[in-house]
């Protein structure tokens, strides 16, 4: 990978894992996917703008496919989180989120293009089912209570998986700018979300008041994070890039036991751990 490209894939992870910090500390909010995305929109209508003018794009109609999907998937993914979130610790959610994202896509590279994994591809899809089984203890007790992050954070992780394949064409193939991409997420979530959001314009207010900091380090980091690494997906192979990101997983576990009290600290990181690892082998067996 080029230098830039991880750089960027670093930086990207560190706006990742702190913007998930306080999604998590927002989970009291029940309209905070409207209010970061109509942040977002407000604070990168500036540099879409100069993207428009400068670029001056032409659209086919895979662009506004391909735009299209990023929009719906981008919208389940956060509504998917968020709900997570609200069921489970960070520390659960996030690892098993970031780590079922590469999983997924692995296993739908088998399953529908016939790709055969060889020993390196194998031992990361174990270290990755490893790294869950730890995170959410379930190697002492199938505990009720881990049940519902578990699944929060296989369906986000799902979604991260479809998106980062659909965007990885968009930014490699087609050439639509990454501003592009992520700018048209939150403005469809803005405007799916706008009717149940606004119906209560009071409560949104107090929410508002209550979340203000969330919802501005969301609405700036998540669009960085994500422009960032999809910066890098020009530079170097979707293949190696998506693993990378998941560093990310180290930083929000570590968030989650050490910043948010969370139990099980070592032996969260210790999956978080082995999830990281299984997603670098992942890569390296390409």
């Amino acid at each position: 990978m080029p230098p830039i490209a991880l750089c960027a894939v670093l930086l990207a992870a560190l706006c990742h894992a702190v913007w998930n910090l306080q999604a998590k500390r927002a989970t009291g909010s029940r309209h905070f996917v409207w209010l970061y995305s109509a942040a977002s929109v407000l604070v990168w209508t500036p540099f879409v703008a100069v993207v428009l003018l400068h670029g001056r794009p032409h659209f086919g109609i895979a662009q506004y496919l391909a735009l299209a999907g990023t929009a719906v998937l981008h919208l389940l993914y956060s509504l998917s989180l968020q709900a997570g979130y609200r069921a489970a610790d960070l520390s659960l959610v996030y690892p098993v989120a970031r780590g079922s994202g590469p999983l997924l896509s692995f296993a739908g590279a088998v399953l529908l293009f016939g790709e055969r994994p060889g020993p390196l591809a194998v031992a990361g899809l174990a270290l990755i089912v490893a790294g869950i089984v730890l995170v959410a203890n379930l190697h002492r007790t199938l505990r009720r209570a881990a049940l519902p992050g578990l699944m929060w954070g296989a369906l986000t992780g799902a979604c991260i998986a479809a998106y980062t394949l659909n965007d990885g064409w968009a930014v490699k193939m087609l050439a639509v700018s990454p501003f592009l991409i992520d700018y048209t997420g939150n403005c469809f979530r803005v405007l799916v979300l706008s009717h149940g959001a606004l119906r209560n314009r009071d409560g949104l207010a107090r929410e508002w008041r209550a979340y203000r900091v969330p919802v501005l380090t969301v609405a700036t980091l998540g669009p960085l994070g994500y422009i960032l690494v999809l910066f890098a997906m020009r530079q170097a192979p979707i293949s190696h890039v998506a693993p990378a990101r998941e560093l990310a997983t180290l930083v929000g576990t570590w968030f989650g036991a050490r910043l948010l009290g969370e139990q099980a600290a070592a032996q969260r990181l210790l999956g978080a751990l082995c999830i990281v690892a299984g997603v670098i082998s992942l890569a390296l067996s390409g």
